[in-house]
């Protein structure tokens, strides 16, 4: 029981592997660091500083990407598709930068027009469904 229990936390931790749902479940993690950056400074900028939501929002997401990336490249994904780092960085914020996009949106619509606040559940709602494109752009774009 005990080397089967360290077997499947290798899998899951610390093997390379290229199985979509081991990666799935690593750039949750991956991208729960990158959320809570990404919140904290959503939530810093905004109710400390009394910078407009959606600036916050766009500075905050950007600085999240580069923590993705970073775990993204040494945890996550083990095989990479170009051989150019600063061309995977751009593709890699490329995919980011849609992401933004649809932050912006999904956060605008549930705040303006479904009434949410801004960061609780109109920010988690966006994360939510940002983490699966960003999860799938990435893995077929750069990291099949």
């Amino acid at each position: 029981m005990k080397a089967r229990a360290k077997s499947l936390k290798n899998k899951l931790i610390s093997e390379q592997t290229d199985k979509t749902h081991i990666q799935l479940f690593r750039y949750v993690f991956t991208g729960g660091a990158a959320f809570i950056v990404d919140f904290s400074l959503l939530l810093i900028l905004t109710h400390f500083f009394g910078i407009y939501y959606l600036t916050s929002a766009a500075v905050a997401f950007v600085l999240g990407l580069i923590v993705n990336y970073v775990l993204s490249i040494n945890w996550v994904f083990n095989r990479r598709t170009m051989d150019n780092r600063k061309l995977e960085f751009g593709v890699f914020t490329l995919i980011g930068l849609v992401g933004i996009v649809l932050n912006e949106v999904f956060i605008w619509v549930f705040t303006e027009n479904l009434g949410i606040n801004y960061l609780w559940l109109s920010k988690i709602m966006a994360a939510f469904i940002i983490l699966f494109w960003n999860f799938f752009a990435r893995k077929f774009a750069l990291f099949r």
